[in-house]
């Protein structure tokens, strides 16, 4: 298993369609979620993916730039494969995108639309809640946000 991550210019047609296709398989079918995935933000955004040996997306995210998505930096589409939950792939994806988005970007504070179930995951690593939660596709969420400063050394 190796970790990536990647700029839109610098994926693949072949990587672009895994991401894609395995965001589509959790949000969509899995979760039974009919929403527009293709939001225009996937150009500004960095990509990060575990890959197994065969070349799989096991897990991903997207990081997105302050005033993207909100005025703070943000990471969304959040995804680990059902064959991968409960290994700590989430821990370790969420706390490589942290400290990409303190060190690389420097970003002060990122700001995220958690589902509601989730809350207590995200909590763990700091997030506050920042919201009343709210219906976003017929799922529940709540916006939560992290002063990334203990992430930055």
């Amino acid at each position: 298993m190796a970790w990536k991550i990647k700029n839109f210019e610098e994926l693949t047609r072949s990587e672009l369609y895994k991401i894609l296709q395995v965001r589509s398989e959790v949000f969509v079918v899995e979760q039974e979620c009919a929403y527009q995935d293709v939001d225009g933000k996937d150009q500004k955004s960095l990509h990060l993916w575990l890959e197994d040996d065969e070349g799989a997306i096991q897990s991903y995210c997207r990081i997105l730039p302050a005033g993207l998505s909100y005025p703070e930096a943000s990471i969304g589409r959040v995804l680990v494969k059902e064959s991968q939950r409960g290994k700590g792939t989430a821990r370790k994806m969420m706390q490589q995108a942290l400290e990409f988005l303190a060190q690389s970007w420097r970003e002060p504070v990122v700001r995220i639309e958690a589902q509601y179930y989730l809350r207590a995951f995200y909590a763990s690593f700091g997030f506050k809640e920042d919201s009343e939660p709210f219906l976003e596709d017929g799922i529940k969420h709540v916006e939560m946000i992290l002063d990334l400063k203990d992430f930055a050394s």
